[in-house]
């Protein structure tokens, strides 16, 4: 058998579904205010001198501590099936599609949230694996319960949760920095290929 790879955003999509969930969930004004807080260290994180996971839990704790467990599941779903489907490329969808027909293995490695993107790869007959936010007592707290699926982290997740031995092939796809320490595990990599 073999494996297929895929990063999620701006690789089977065509930009971060994130923002689109926040923006979903909470709307521009709301966005806006914030996200003015953390602002500082968006910018450090684009000017290269922030720390992924760092910038991204701040920005996690701002939009989510404390939401009820329940609502956060409610917007995540009719996120996944109102939202997503319009920003999935056609191109990546017909590649998954390959690998299906050839029996492969598919998993979709992202730092998106596990939340909403679980519907969607269930619809998709996909696994997979990402970042999974923290929920305490029936409310989330804003920080993760798993380390953000990005970059080295990637590649420890997929190790704990397969062996990568058991494939004849591996194939990986990615657009980002984020993507590279998975792409070297695969045989055959595309990045940036889907359009």
């Amino acid at each position: 058998m073999n494996l297929a790879l895929f990063d999620f955003d701006g690789t089977i999509t065509t930009h971060d579904s994130l923002r689109d969930f926040l923006l979903y969930s909470f709307g521009l004004k709301r966005c806006i205010k914030k996200l003015a807080p953390v602002s500082p260290m968006i910018l450090g994180y684009l000017l290269g001198i922030a720390d992924n996971q760092k910038v991204k839990t701040e920005v996690s704790k701002s939009f989510f501590s404390q939401m009820p467990e329940s609502e956060f599941i409610l917007l995540a779903k009719k996120f996944a099936e109102e939202e997503l489907p319009k920003i999935v490329k056609k191109s990546a969808t017909e590649k998954i599609a390959w690998h299906k027909s050839g029996g492969d293995r598919i998993i979709v490695v992202s730092a998106s949230f596990s939340d909403y993107l679980k519907y969607w790869c269930e619809k998709e007959e996909l696994e997979l694996i990402s970042t999974r936010l923290e929920i305490k007592n029936g409310r989330l707290t804003g920080y993760f319960s798993t380390p953000n699926c990005w970059g080295k982290e990637k590649v420890a997740r997929i190790n704990a949760h397969l062996n990568l031995r058991d494939f004849s092939k591996i194939y990986a796809y990615g657009d980002s920095k984020g993507d590279f320490e998975m792409l070297k595990l695969a045989d055959e990599k595309g990045y940036r290929i889907f359009k």
